[in-house]
């Protein structure tokens, strides 16, 4: 069985490529969930300043691999019934545990954007709207204080998301494809 972690910015598109893998069979565990279930436990509206504080302080508590080791139940169970794909692994932490832990069996799936073309698409949002200038703060959050930049840079696979959904949504079926293959091939 294997474990596919998605990765990439605020916008470029985790989400879609995601729901994707789970189309193709795939157990799929959203990291951010448990932001949202803390916001949402506190009593706080759901919006990006409060969304951060609840990471950064999951973080400072559990450390920068924290949404890997408070998703692992998870993770294992899904695994006990087929593959497994994580939407939105963040750290650098957080892929290094994930590496150790399923070793071969892991893979990322990076999904690119440009800056224009994120911020434009998180201003259209109608859940988890943010606005150019809250996009770029969260861009510079995500990139100085949670080391996201490495687990992009190690993917296994990369889309390219410039363009419309379907070119999307193809471009991550033909990965789906390819790991699958490669699965069967793998003894």
């Amino acid at each position: 069985m294997r474990v596919v972690a998605i990765v990439g910015m605020a916008g470029s598109g985790k989400s879609e490529v995601a729901k994707e893998f789970e189309d193709a069979g795939f157990k799929r565990i959203r990291f951010g969930d448990i932001t949202e279930k803390e916001v949402n436990r506190r009593g706080w509206p759901l919006n990006e300043a409060n969304e951060r504080k609840v990471r950064e302080e999951l973080r400072r508590e559990h450390g920068m691999a924290a949404y890997a080791i408070m998703n692992l139940p998870e993770i294992d169970a899904g695994l006990a019934h087929g593959n497994v794909v994580a939407d939105g692994l963040y750290s650098w932490e957080e892929y290094s545990l994930m590496k150790e832990r399923y070793g071969n069996d892991f893979m990322v799936v990076a999904v690119c954007a440009s800056p224009k073309t994120r911020y434009a698409r998180l201003a259209q949002r109608a859940h988890r709207k943010l606005t150019p200038e809250e996009a770029a703060q969260r861009d510079k959050s995500e990139i100085e204080n949670v080391n996201k930049g490495g687990p992009i840079a190690m993917a296994s696979h990369y889309v390219i998301n410039e363009t419309s959904i379907d070119a999307l949504k193809l471009e991550t079926r033909r990965i789906i494809a390819r790991i699958k293959h490669e699965q069967q091939q793998t003894p």
